[in-house]
């Protein structure tokens, strides 16, 4: 029963890998290790997703592959199950700093070694 778990493991991280693209030069900035309050968000230059959000007593989270940019916002997802990201504010840097803001949560992270 374990082997079987952990063989359909494998072969989900394989089709989710499968299914990322490297991010859009216009949206490296995006790249990086993100923190706000109560979320985490780790976007790689590959596409891939590592999302992270504590709201109340509910935790989300999501590791899929960018589907696709709109505007500033971004889809992530596998198949039909996607999520839509907000960003009301684009990567920017600020003071050292970058900062972007991801439904409705401010994050940030260092300039350098994002």
């Amino acid at each position: 029963m374990k082997a079987a778990r952990l063989a359909l493991a494998v072969c989900f991280a394989l089709l989710v890998a499968a299914c990322s693209q490297p991010l859009p030069k216009d949206k490296l900035a995006y790249a990086g290790s993100w923190r706000g309050a109560g979320m985490t968000l780790d976007i790689s230059t590959g596409g891939e997703v590592r999302y992270r959000r504590v709201k109340g007593n509910a935790n989300t989270s999501i590791d899929a592959p960018i589907k696709a940019f709109h505007g500033d916002d971004f889809e992530v997802g596998v198949g039909p199950l996607t999520t839509r990201f907000v960003v009301s504010k684009p990567p920017t840097l600020e003071g050292g700093r970058w900062t972007m803001t991801v439904d409705g949560v401010v994050l940030s992270r260092p300039a350098t070694g994002a």
